[in-house]
């Protein structure tokens, strides 16, 4: 594809979140929006005029408007902001036909949307597009006394350098690579920011409005409706119902456009034939959010409502949603049978029931919920969004995903790897390989099922996260002990053998016991004994979890109370050998699972998150010898290439194959370009498993996928020049290298059509 084609494929409309939550439409200028631009343009008021033009000429807005609005040409670009159908910014770049590579850009926003981050959205796009095209560098010239336009270059993350004259800066800045961390992480700040803004409409209401709910208990508008008047809800509640007066003694109106305010919420439980129009007329009455119960909705209405939401600029969650609940503000917009415990656990689910389900464990628990979201067939509202809630809410310690498909998997790793820095976020763990990496590599923690998610949340959400894999068995039944210890060794743990004066002072408290480890209190052994022997083992450097196992009998006193009474400040987990419940609380704090294996497990992975989360997080290298013009020269026609082609591919990121293998294990290195999860990695050394990870692999991520092989530095460089390969060049979809030792003696590639993607855009689904 040559320059000129990529410059004039056209480009389709997305939709944005500005600083304050609202929504904008992105979209490319054509013909058509002359006078729209042209309007936007004359209505700047004089000063804002000579900012933009340098000059206050009557003639200004028409010319820009033609300059804008004229037929795509190779090396230029233009963008417009439209909010509520008006034209409320506009961006462009021109390439500077002396400097290839290089385009002046130019931005312009209507006096009564600035501060509310247009400028910087469109620069963003703008910068994403440019990349996509081999635009390396931007320019831009400003007056001195532009200080908006000056502050939005200054906080946007990229490298600016000024050159000052004649009361005009001309900045220039080089564009960021597609993974450069720096620029991210700026970029996904101001997507935090107004993405939880745009939420707090669902999260934090201050009015609600029920649609759907019927004088017939038990149908499920009128279960969400009773749930939030006994839930306590203190904002505003209003019923929408055209064929009743009242329900329950709350006054109906007959239509969302009859409601006293915009509604920040309304819930929708109707017959899948109305959502749309009733979708509309909350977006005519300016509602600010949807939860939509409805389920059933087909392809195209499902379709057609994401654009009624977008194009009102109501955030979505939903359809078949079984609602959402915030306990620690009274609102239980759900039809559960009973209501959410406050607390510390964010919940998002695509299967509702599965939510109530264990909202109703965690609830019992004592641990309960901050924030429960149910996001059915999830057409706006992900896991995504509500990791960023979390992150900011003041309240959530654990987040919870069940999720079964993901709509942006690169940029859910990113905001997951940060969120997971901060507090643990759990899920159930998927089989395919994709997602599994994905996990890893973000620290998120993975169970096998529903009843482990549950065992693992109650200890993560009332211990401390271990800081290491060593744990002390404490029991009074010593083949319970034994099973726990077996359990470790199967999970990565060590058991703790006490050494030295721990030994010793183990001996006098439990003289007839075994103090080897793991630690046999012997069955009757008295509470004071027994909360002695957890204290001192706590105080043990070497130990960084207890396991605490007992079996009440008669000759014991009360150990379920000796544990809740023990000074341990290291994790702490119990096992009620006689308990029907697979895990309770002990005094709301100490979790007592039912058997010792379901402790360990639960250990087991937080003990693993707490390596992730002590491990250095790695740096992408940044090879300045790659040849990337090169090599894209040479995947632009689709197929297998030829050796020869292979070779030269490999070399442009100094990759060379060697003439003959030299002795030493096979190493096998695999990429597969997957179109939504991005290109994963794959090491095989001879029979041992396989390792994945997914691009840009960091000197960590390499690290990780070489552990077992003998020539760990030269097969780290050259797995770090393979990630950076498939990152710059999608269109490898299947690279197959075979390695003697660290040395490359066969290669495959496969070259697939595919135009780029930034997963790190900002833009709603």
């Amino acid at each position: 594809m040559s320059m000129a084609q990529e410059l004039s494929e056209p480009l389709d409309p997305v939709y944005a979140l500005l600083a304050d939550g609202t929504t904008v439409e992105i979209r490319p200028a054509m013909p058509d929006d002359f006078d729209a631009v042209k309007a936007m343009h004359q209505a700047m008021s004089r000063d804002n005029s000579y900012l933009r033009f340098f000059n206050i000429s009557r003639l200004s807005a028409e010319i820009e408007a033609r300059r804008i609005c004229r037929d795509p040409k190779p090396g230029s670009l233009a963008l417009l902001a439209v909010a509520d159908g008006e034209v409320v910014g506009v961006a462009s770049y021109v390439l500077l036909g002396d400097h290839p590579g290089k385009a002046e850009v130019a931005f312009a926003v209507a006096d009564h949307m600035h501060h509310r981050g247009i400028a910087t959205l469109l620069l963003e796009h703008l910068v994403s597009l440019a990349r996509s095209r081999q635009i390396v560098t931007f320019k831009a010239e400003t007056l001195t006394e532009n200080k908006a336009m000056l502050q939005v270059f200054a906080n946007a993350g990229l490298p600016v350098q000024r050159r000052f004259a004649d009361g005009v800066y001309e900045l220039t800045f080089p564009l960021p690579s597609r993974d450069q961390d720096s620029y991210l992480d700026v970029v996904a700040e101001r997507e935090r920011r107004a993405d939880v803004a745009s939420l707090r409409h669902i999260f934090a209401p201050e009015s609600v409005a029920v649609i759907g709910a019927s004088r017939r208990r038990g149908t499920v508008g009128r279960a969400i409706l009773d749930n939030i008047r006994a839930g306590g809800y203190s904002g505003r509640l209003y019923t929408v119902n055209p064929r009743a007066r009242q329900i329950g003694g709350e006054r109906c109106l007959a239509s969302p456009l009859d409601l006293p305010e915009p509604a920040d919420l309304a819930v929708i439980a109707l017959p899948a034939a109305k959502v749309l129009d009733v979708a509309e007329q909350c977006g005519q009455r300016g509602v600010r959010s949807l939860v939509v119960v409805t389920a059933g909705l087909d392809a195209a209405q499902s379709a057609d409502l994401l654009a009624v939401c977008r194009r009102h600029g109501m955030r979505l969650v939903g359809p078949g949603s079984f609602g959402v609940a915030v306990p620690g503000i009274g609102l239980d917009a759900t039809f559960a049978a009973r209501p959410a415990r406050p607390g510390v656990t964010g919940l998002v689910m695509q299967s509702g029931g599965l939510g109530f389900a264990l909202v109703d464990h965690l609830s019992r628990l004592g641990i309960g919920i901050s924030s429960f979201a149910s996001a059915g067939d999830k057409l706006d509202v992900s896991g995504n969004d509500m990791l960023l809630w979390w992150e900011r809410d003041g309240l959530t310690r654990l987040a919870v995903l069940y999720i079964e498909s993901f709509g942006n998997p690169r940029k859910f790793a990113r905001t997951a790897r940060r969120v997971s820095a901060a507090m643990p976020v759990l899920t159930v763990q998927a089989e395919p390989a994709a997602p599994q990496a994905l996990f890893e590599q973000a620290g998120v923690i993975t169970t096998r099922g529903f009843g482990e998610l549950v065992e693992t949340a109650a200890l993560l959400a009332t211990q401390p996260v271990p800081a290491g894999r060593t744990v002390a068995i404490v029991s009074n039944v010593g083949s319970a002990g034994q099973l726990a210890a077996d359990a470790c060794a199967g999970l990565g743990l060590s058991v703790h053998h006490p050494r030295g004066l721990t030994r010793r002072r183990l001996r006098t408290l439990i003289p007839a016991g075994t103090v080897t480890g793991p630690v046999d209190a012997t069955a009757p052994v008295s509470a004071e004994a027994f909360r002695k022997c957890l204290e001192l083992l706590a105080a043990d450097d070497e130990v960084h979890a207890i396991v605490a196992i007992v079996l009440p009998t008669g000759a014991t006193g009360d150990l379920e109370a000796a544990i809740q009474a023990a000074d341990v400040r290291v994790p702490l987990a119990a096992v009620g050998l006689t308990q029907p419940e697979s895990v309770r609380l002990l005094n709301d704090r100490v979790p007592a699972y039912g058997s010792p294996e379901a402790a360990v497990r639960a250990l087991a992975r937080a003990a693993g998150y707490g390596a992730w989360r002590a491990a250095p997080r790695g740096r992408v290298p940044a090879l300045p010898d790659v040849r990337i013009d090169d090599a894209r020269d040479l995947v632009r026609t689709p197929g297998w290439l030829g050796p020869a082609q292979a070779a030269e591919l490999l070399s442009c990121y100094g990759i060379p194959l060697a003439d003959l293998a030299p002795p030493g294990p096979q190493v096998k290195v695999r990429v597969a370009g997957d179109r939504v999860f991005g290109p994963l990695v794959t090491v095989q050394a001879g029979d041992s498993p396989r390792t994945a990870r997914f691009t840009p692999l960091t000197d960590v991520d390499a690290a990780y996928l070489t552990r077992s092989h003998p020539d760990l530095d030269a097969l780290r460089d050259l797995l770090l020049r393979v990630s950076r390969l498939a990152d710059d060049l999608p269109e490898v979809t299947e690279l197959d290298l075979d390695l003697g030792g660290a040395a490359v003696i066969n290669a495959r590639v496969k070259v697939e059509p595919y135009q780029p993607q930034d997963p790190f855009l900002r833009k709603l689904r």
